[in-house]
């Protein structure tokens, strides 16, 4: 994927897109992860003048010390997710087929737990795929997904201002977050976390969830003015 394939699958589908690049600590010395702020500006200046939003996946609780922040307040956006966590010992990438676990309850206690810490310790502008589950407790999901779990994640998202992705690649959240997120008075987007051309832009559940919910165009995230950005206003945890 190119920035000019990108434009031309938002011109043909009539999407204005938000691009990412992964950023934080690179995972290898040919990692392409942005990890210091001429590549990041190198980034940002890639998109400059373009119709799309400018934004980084996070990579890591400490991603943002890489960067100085008047670097990180020329982003549109930054988005973070739950789905590199610590658990038993070592960081699982809960997408792949590596994850197992003996205690299903443990784990989402301690998957929640996570969701909170990654929204206290960094200046997201968007909290994405909340809620995705590995394979192998997807079937199990309405189960796990109790209340009180989904609450406090809700509850975590409106005390730091972050809105919630609605994610047409895994059909996360659910209804019944998704619910509660409205009635908090949280904002959302779209997201495909798409990486291919047949993918990127398409966001026909996203509409579905949209028009079920009956969200109002005043409840969507918007890209904060300069001064309002999540690194230029929160204190960290």
């Amino acid at each position: 994927m190119t920035v000019e394939i990108a434009l031309e699958i938002s011109r043909q589908r009539r999407v204005k897109l938000g691009l990412v690049e992964h950023a934080g600590v690179k995972e290898s010395p040919v990692s392409h992860r942005l990890s210091t702020d001429d590549e990041l500006r190198g980034w940002i200046k890639q998109l400059k003048g373009k119709p799309v939003y400018c934004g980084i996946q996070a990579e890591g609780m400490d991603w943002h010390r890489r960067f100085s922040k008047p670097v990180i307040a020329q982003l549109d956006y930054v988005l973070g997710d739950a789905l590199t966590m610590p658990y038993n010992g070592k960081l699982v990438k809960l997408w792949t087929a590596e994850f197992s676990t003996t205690n299903p309850q443990d784990f989402m206690d301690r998957y929640v737990d996570y969701h909170v810490e990654v929204m206290a310790k960094q200046p997201l502008d968007i909290l994405a795929n909340p809620t995705f589950l590995p394979a192998a407790l997807q079937p199990d999901a309405a189960r796990l997904w109790t209340e009180k779990r989904m609450r406090r994640i809700v509850e975590a998202a409106k005390k730091y201002g972050i809105a919630i992705e609605i994610n047409t690649r895994y059909q996360v959240p659910s209804m019944a977050f998704l619910q509660m997120a409205k009635s908090e008075g949280l904002q959302f987007s779209f997201g495909s976390n798409a990486h291919t051309a047949d993918a990127i832009g398409e966001i026909a559940w996203c509409l579905d969830v949209w028009k079920k919910l009956s969200l109002p165009a005043s409840r969507f995230f918007r890209p904060a003015p300069a001064g309002k950005k999540p690194i230029e206003v929160r204190t960290l945890a």
